[in-house]
């Protein structure tokens, strides 16, 4: 890790963002740049095919629980789900079910086909704690709807969506099922047998602590039958040299990295901290937390924990455009916990983020708020027209 210049390890909660690689996937990284810029690619491609790729793939099968030869390979989940949703063969009387956890570069898909095919999209409403409406759902899916489009984890807050229960109530339809778990997968656990989804996106980079621009896609049979002919192929394959550092990631990947009592204790900090403002709508929650001040900007927020050695990320609302949790948000501060995070780390964290903001607000009595959600009675505000909003939060 990096010394701050106190001569301490950095806190690292941003693996939401960008995880902090292993040792032997740095160096294979590194190694294996080097290696192609000096002797060309085709040994890389010589070892890609005859050892990693193998490896790989059973790797990512494990970890998903998916059948095996059903996972692709691109530059990462928005990647992947893009080039699928622009190849399916919609119509105008086809329906596409999407939820205002989406994460706006899978959104950008999803208005792209609802152009190109005159289908319609619709937002699957919440329900009043923040929970997506799986009533709501189980009531009015029918056979017009084509397509629906679910985030296990959204980018913004650590809400955990029920993408199994969801997976159960769409298996007797035609619909196509896809799950977005670039923010869930190496936090929790994905099972892709058990969430019956048809389309599984995941990024290398973040929980699995892998290099950027490395992402994967499982894609059933039944997806590749309708998509075909040609098949699933990225249309920029991810760079050699980060397949095997994302494989040797991997290797050292634990599937028990989920820690209650981390996320638990990271909650706590931030809510011991004066004039906070928790975002976590809905029950169910991950090891990604966020929250706001009343008077500090987020970005303030972020650039003096830096400077006090604890990596944190500032969000903002454009992520996640459907989902608003409140008057006046903005933008947030987002922290993470990671396999590697210890409660020494939860600590220097939430002692820096006291020191902050006791500086900034002069009033003791102040108490931190819990935002849970906010119902929208006027409904969700579309960022483009022609969005279908359905039920009401």
């Amino acid at each position: 890790m990096t010394a701050t210049a106190h001569g301490d390890p950095r806190v690292h909660l941003d693996a939401a963002g960008l995880g902090s690689m292993p040792t032997a996937a740095r160096a294979a990284l590194i190694e294996w740049t080097r290696h192609e810029d000096r002797y060309g690619p085709h040994e890389l491609e010589e070892y890609l095919d005859d050892v990693v790729h193998d490896e790989l793939r059973a790797r990512l099968t494990h970890l998903l629980r998916a059948p095996t030869d059903d996972t692709v390979l691109f530059t990462g989940s928005a990647d992947a789900f893009a080039t699928v949703v622009s190849r399916l063969p919609l119509g105008p009387d086809d329906r596409i079910w999407t939820t205002p956890y989406e994460g706006v570069a899978n959104l950008t898909a999803l208005y792209a086909v609802r152009d190109r095919t005159r289908c319609g999209l619709d937002v699957v409403p919440l329900r009043p704690d923040g929970d997506l409406d799986t009533e709501w759902m189980a009531a009015h899916i029918d056979d017009d709807v084509a397509f629906v489009s679910v985030t296990q984890v959204p980018a913004g807050c650590g809400i955990v969506n029920p993408v199994e229960a969801i997976g159960r109530i769409l298996a007797p339809h035609r619909c196509l099922y896809a799950v977005d778990a670039s923010y869930a997968v190496g936090q929790l656990p994905v099972d892709v047998t058990r969430t019956g989804c048809d389309l599984l996106t995941g990024d290398g980079w973040r929980f699995l602590r892998g290099p950027r621009f490395i992402g994967f896609a499982h894609v059933s049979r039944r997806l590749r039958e309708t998509l075909a002919p040609p098949g699933i192929v990225p249309l920029v394959p991810p760079h050699g040299a980060a397949v095997v550092a994302l494989s040797a990631a991997l290797a050292e990947h634990r599937t028990d990295a989920s820690d209650e009592a981390l996320t638990a204790a990271l909650r706590a900090a931030v809510e011991e901290a004066p004039g906070t403002e928790l975002i976590v709508p809905g029950r169910l929650q991950s090891g990604i937390l966020a929250f706001r001040h009343e008077r500090m900007p987020a970005a303030h927020i972020r650039r003096r924990l830096a400077a006090r050695g604890v990596d944190v990320r500032k969000t903002v609302a454009q992520e996640t455009p459907l989902y608003r949790p409140g008057p006046g948000f903005t933008t947030a501060v987002r922290a993470s916990v990671h396999q590697d995070s210890a409660p020494r780390d939860i600590e220097r964290f939430g002692a820096a983020l006291h020191e902050i903001l006791a500086q900034e607000v002069p009033h003791p009595h102040l108490r931190p708020r819990t935002h849970r959600h906010v119902p929208n009675r006027r409904g969700t505000a579309p960022v483009r027209p022609a969005l279908t909003l359905v039920g009401g939060a």
